[in-house]
């Protein structure tokens, strides 16, 4: 095992090395300016990623032999992203972001589940971007809830344990996270920008014991209001229509699935606020192995964060930030569950888009799950 864990450190150490050199935040490969009979001269061309090694160490036995004591990845991800202008102020835009799990794709042993791809497809899309018009795009992508409700408390490692968009059966089908097969429109007016989405019926996702869970169709309404420069409110809410089969009965059931969320973001100097808070409707799940008491009928979610960013600016240390964070996932029916967690954080932000994330989270839940320690590594650039 140990052999195991310095192969896993020195092979992401090596590839962190070998991108160093490159500028942090999105390399810019082609530079978009127009020019009469240069067709290329109109495209934009970026590139970006993060390098995540993670370590999780829970408390007790609750967690012994996992794979996550031992390292694994985080979260790495790559993106390319395109802008090609055809006129006025009309662009045809496109993204990807793979996801890359560096220990199964070199397939070492464990540090990471079984079953696990090597890649992921985290987002694939396409669209129009207009400054006047707004932006319409398709494919795979941030739902309108994430954006606007989501984001804002997704900022620390241990996260999204009350929120919906980690939460549901499937966020790339359930339209809570990164929705499959969906239309996405976003325009500004004024201190508000407004979002709205269409999603289509997508493929059956397999849930064991012979149980499909099928999107048949669903929308979304959203709305992120600037109040001030480093102040926004968010609200938004999310509607999908799924079927439960069961393929060995021929049993089915239809469920109308809605989560309503609400969040603030605020950074004043160097201080971070977030608060968000959901409820859920036939979102959540029972445990049940029965398609007509799949879905719990009601529960709701809050989530918190506040850190301040000491400035540094020597000794290749940017700045430091202590944070707590907290959340709480309460079921009101459907299932007798609840779990709340309450952790502190420091981040080291260093030069070259390089930082390290430590949290301790305590743990209190139905399931006795025991506290958590956490230490993150990333490049990103």
């Amino acid at each position: 095992m140990k052999i195991k864990t310095t192969a896993l450190a020195t092979a992401i150490g090596a590839a962190v090395a070998l991108m160093s050199f490159a500028t942090q935040a999105e390399i810019t490969v082609l530079k978009q300016d127009p020019q009469a009979g240069n067709p290329l001269s109109r495209l934009n061309f970026t590139v970006g990623g993060s390098i995540r090694p993670q370590f999780d160490n829970m408390m007790g036995d609750g967690d012994k032999g996992s794979f996550k004591r031992n390292g694994y990845d985080g979260g790495t991800r790559f993106r390319f992203a395109t802008d090609y202008y055809l006129f006025d102020d009309i662009s045809w835009v496109n993204y990807y972001e793979l996801g890359v799990n560096i220990p199964a794709l070199f397939d070492w042993d464990n540090h990471y589940a079984d079953g696990a791809h090597n890649t992921t497809r985290r987002m694939l899309y396409t669209g129009l971007k207009s400054k006047t018009w707004g932006t319409m795009t398709f494919g795979q992508q941030n739902s309108v809830y994430y954006d606007v409700v989501g984001a804002k408390t997704d900022i620390w490692d241990y996260d999204m344990k009350a929120q919906a968009s980690g939460n549901g059966i499937n966020g790339d089908y359930d339209g809570s996270y990164r929705s499959r097969k969906m239309l996405k429109y976003k325009n500004t007016f004024g201190d508000a920008d407004l979002y709205a989405s269409y999603l289509f019926s997508d493929n059956d996702l397999l849930r064991g014991n012979g149980l499909r869970y099928k999107r048949k169709g669903g929308g979304s309404l959203g709305v992120d209001y600037h109040i001030a420069k480093d102040l926004t409110w968010g609200t938004a809410w999310n509607y999908t229509q799924a079927d439960m089969r069961n393929v060995n009965t021929g049993g089915s059931d239809t469920y109308s699935q809605n989560i309503y969320g609400t969040a603030l973001s605020w950074t004043p100097d160097n201080w971070t606020f977030s608060f968000g808070g959901g409820w859920y409707e036939n979102y959540l799940t029972t445990g049940k192995k029965d398609i007509h008491n799949y879905f719990a009928g009601d529960a709701w979610g809050i989530e918190y964060f506040a850190g301040y960013k000491i400035p540094v600016g020597q000794y290749a240390l940017k700045y430091v930030q202590p944070y707590v964070m907290g959340d709480r996932l309460q079921y009101t029916t459907g299932r007798d569950y609840q779990r709340i967690d309450n952790g502190v954080g420091v981040t080291f932000q260093l030069d070259y888009g390089f930082r390290v994330d430590y949290e301790h989270v305590f743990t209190s839940s139905t399931d006795d799950l025991g506290d958590m320690n956490i230490v993150r590594l990333r490049y990103d650039f």
